[in-house]
């Protein structure tokens, strides 16, 4: 029994020990990367002085300055700026400008997935968003960009069309984490999102309170479509990190019960965008998957540094857009039944009198294929690397040995 008890403490001593090491590394390196440059601008030549120089306590900074003021080709040192922003530069400065320009220091960031049927709701949402000083970007995925031209908020955002493509599309192509880098906090939301009950500002100062790496606002549980109870607001605390292991579908610890949030309104620190920028695949475009993933770059404890917002909360009216017609929404909270029946049953007499031209059928055959493809990537990658350690199995060992503790 005392051999048994010696073994079972030294287990949870050596797990203890591997995941205070790996939240240990992770911090080290979120601040190497706050505090060096974001663009790569070392030549080869320069690797090679810096590693040499790099060689014994003394030289660290020595080190560290000289690569951070690296020859690029044969420009002057110091010419590099090594930081960049989303914002907009004015051909001249006004007394305006140059109240948002010593009001820098705090940014963050709010990208969405724009198309103009949907023109009202993300009318909604940058009035919130930009009343804070927030920066805008809009994703047109349906290529129309001047008719928003009439909206006063329109020629303060910037615009980047590209038919067909989604969020995940745009994020990886123009939301690289170098030129983000100067905002605390990026939104990649969705449009189909009402903020009657939402401040952009209350709602980061509770993450920042509660050190939330990766977040998102609680849902409406009566106006909502909703696909998992930890999204779900509550109407106590301004929090929750999980779900009450009473529900029946979350009687364990993990995704999408604990250290979850939903990929249609995440909110990322600029450290745990760092890291889900690079999850996001170049050639997969739909995004299914990721969500479950993003524990990884939580910073440490996912438990601890991912959670849902309840007293900033949003609906989320579930509307599809990409291959249908951007006026359907799905399921409106419990209420919305009989109408998702009737939905199926006018969607199977379509498919039967047009074959072939059912799109959101494809897409969302497409987004499977791409769900399975991410999926065995993830498999392969953690097979393959051999010095990867999954910190979550060897949490999952922890809990199952706590009762025998007790």
């Amino acid at each position: 029994m005392r051999l048994r008890l010696r073994l079972l403490v030294l287990c949870l001593m050596i797990i203890l020990f591997v995941v205070y090491n790996m939240a240990s590394y992770q911090r080290r390196q979120t601040v190497l990367d706050e505090d060096a440059p974001p663009f790569d601008t070392i030549m080869g030549s320069d690797r090679a002085a810096v590693k040499v120089s790099g060689t014994g306590r003394a030289n660290a900074k020595v080190s560290h300055r000289a690569a951070s003021t690296a020859r690029v080709g044969f420009l002057p040192h110091g010419i590099v700026e090594p930081y960049s922003d989303m914002e907009l530069k004015p051909l001249w400065l006004t007394r305006s400008v140059q109240s948002q320009e010593s009001n820098q220091n705090d940014r963050c960031l709010i990208a969405i997935p724009a198309g103009i049927n949907q023109k009202k709701s993300v009318d909604a949402l940058m009035k919130k968003f930009l009343a804070e000083n927030f920066t805008a970007i809009l994703f047109h995925y349906d290529g129309k960009v001047n008719e928003w031209n009439d909206l006063p908020w329109s020629k303060s955002v910037i615009h980047i069309a590209a038919s067909n493509q989604t969020k995940w599309w745009f994020a990886k192509r123009f939301l690289h984490p170098a030129v983000v880098s100067m905002y605390k906090y990026i939104f990649l939301w969705d449009e189909d999102l009402e903020v009657d009950n939402f401040n952009p500002r209350r709602y980061l100062n509770i993450v920042k309170s509660e050190r939330l790496e990766i977040s998102q606002p609680g849902l409406d549980p009566k106006l909502s479509e909703i696909h998992h109870p930890i999204t779900v607001r509550k109407k106590t605390g301004n929090f929750h990190r999980r779900v009450s292991r009473a529900n029946k579908d979350c009687s364990r610890e993990g995704p999408p019960c604990s250290g979850w949030v939903e990929g249609m309104a995440p909110v990322f620190s600029k450290s745990a965008w760092q890291c889900a920028w690079h999850l996001i695949q170049n050639d997969l475009v739909h995004g299914w998957g990721i969500d479950y993933k993003f524990g990884y770059c939580a910073q440490g404890d996912r438990t601890k540094n991912i959670g849902v917002v309840d007293s900033e909360f949003v609906v989320h009216r579930g509307v599809q857009t990409l291959g249908g017609s951007a006026m359907t929404k799905r399921t409106r909270g419990k209420s919305s039944h009989a109408l998702r029946q009737r939905t199926a049953q006018v969607q199977q007499q379509t498919r039967g009198k047009a074959a072939g031209l059912d799109m959101r059928t494809k897409v969302r055959r497409k987004s499977r294929v791409e769900l399975r493809d991410f999926q065995k990537r993830w498999e392969r990658a953690a097979r393959e690397d051999r010095t990867w350690v999954d910190p979550f199995t060897r949490s999952r060992r922890k809990r199952r040995s706590r009762p025998a503790v007790d």
